[in-house]
């Protein structure tokens, strides 16, 4: 159907979750098409539920909710205004209910917490030192388009 879609050579072409359903090998050899379709001239919408996709491939994106736009902004712009640095770490028990820093709990058993510099995860590192806690698995990164776009539809 891509074919069919591309022997006229459209400036415009409007892909609908084109890597929904296919392997991972496939999805990235559609990716790189896809980018090379771009750098060719030609402008490309996408519709994905793959945020990772999103983020990789498009520099201008827009999220729905629930049937509305939430956010209309070229990506990086968002992930730079939406996303802080984030920890994850897995404790060998639980975070006591007085702890005093917000900490998600994730499914896979870690917990998770964006910080705004290296000196409030000091602190919280401290503070999980002095509950007798011990972060095993530390990682530390950004925020994805996907926490952006949680972030966004939860305010």
């Amino acid at each position: 159907l891509i074919a069919q879609a591309l022997v006229h050579r459209p400036p415009l072409i409007v892909l609908d979750e084109p890597t929904a359903g296919v392997d991972i090998a496939l999805r990235h050899r559609l990716w790189e098409f896809m980018e090379d379709l771009n750098r060719k001239g030609h402008t490309i919408i996408l519709t994905t539920h793959y945020l990772e996709e999103a983020e990789r491939l498009c520099r201008r994106v827009a999220l729905l909710n629930h049937g509305r736009v939430a956010a209309l902004e070229d990506t990086q712009v968002l992930l730079k205004e939406y996303s802080k640095d984030r920890v994850a770490f897995a404790l060998s028990a639980p975070l006591p209910k007085d702890f005093p820093f917000r900490c998600e709990k994730l499914p896979n058993g870690f917990y998770s917490m964006s910080y705004s510099g290296p000196e409030e995860l000091r602190r919280l590192l401290e503070a999980l030192e002095a509950a007798g806690l011990k972060p095993e698995g530390l990682e530390l990164g950004k925020a994805n388009l996907e926490e952006v776009f949680l972030r966004i539809t939860d305010e």
